[in-house]
């Protein structure tokens, strides 16, 4: 990403979206696991969570209620690692209760998310994850309008192998094509379940659909996340799934899905 002057991304090389066309998805949760897992393969990483339907990220890293500060540059995001290689910026921080839907009306969302994207000191950064709220909506033209100072390098697009077949993934595609953003890929997550006991998983959903939709679309498909009672553990206790079960067959997938992200980054 070409480097500019403009605002706190200027030292921000990569910019991606995360999209989904609807909620349940678990696209916080993959948004979460992308960035640690590029953090441990040593990239410094940001995640700004605009997701107004519940900002959920500040939980799934264990940081708790968390004062905004600012400095000459503007808000400063909250790190969650002693070496400053995992930056946070989230709604969540400015709400009373974090657990809680935003209701507020368009003007104010479209101008918070202006301030969100454009006042963040977030300093040197390899890759900026955004976590979107689920469709398409105000929210979404709102960052990509705030983002044309800056480069953005494309879009992520999280479904399930039940969400896929509803087309809500297809609209998202659409918006993507309409709206001029480079699909990055698509991650088919909850793909096949993980058997706590003997970490063996096996397909009791359908499996593929996410694979088959990007063929149709022209897209890459990035790779599929099993439904793993262990991650989901992590997640809710604010703990480093990828830190405590190396081992794992989703550690691999969410391993190989960052580093196909990232050449995928680095090569465009």
């Amino acid at each position: 990403m070409e480097q500019n002057n403009d605002g706190g991304m200027s030292q921000v090389r990569h910019v991606v979206l995360v999209l989904s066309g609807k909620g349940g998805v678990g696209k916080s949760t993959i948004t979460t696991e992308l960035a640690l897992a590029l953090r441990h393969a040593g990239n410094k990483v940001g995640i700004l969570d605009i997701d107004l339907c519940g900002p959920s990220i500040p939980r799934m890293l264990n940081v708790g209620r968390t004062d905004v500060h600012q400095c000459d540059s503007g808000w400063v995001p909250v790190y969650t690692d002693a070496e400053k290689s995992l930056a946070l910026m989230s709604i969540g921080f400015l709400l009373e209760d974090p657990d809680e839907a935003v209701v507020w009306r368009g003007p104010k969302k479209t101008a918070l998310i202006g301030q969100f994207v454009s006042d963040v000191a977030w300093g040197e950064l390899d890759v900026l994850l955004i976590d979107t709220p689920p469709g398409t909506s105000d929210e979404h033209l709102a960052v990509l309008d705030n983002l044309k100072k800056h480069r953005l390098d494309g879009a992520v697009l999280v479904t399930t192998p039940q969400a896929v077949s509803t087309g809500d993934v297809r609209r998202e595609i659409t918006f993507c094509k309409k709206t001029g953003v480079r699909i990055l890929g698509i991650i088919e997550n909850m793909s096949g379940f993980v058997c706590p006991h003997c970490s063996e998983c096996s397909n009791i959903f359908s499996k593929g659909g996410g694979e088959e939709l990007a063929k149709l679309t022209g897209s890459i498909f990035l790779g599929s996340v099993p439904l793993d009672p262990l991650l989901s553990t992590s997640i809710e206790e604010g703990k480093d799934f990828l830190k405590s079960f190396p081992d794992s067959a989703t550690f691999s997938a969410i391993s190989s899905i960052s580093q196909t992200l990232l050449s995928s980054l680095q090569t465009s």
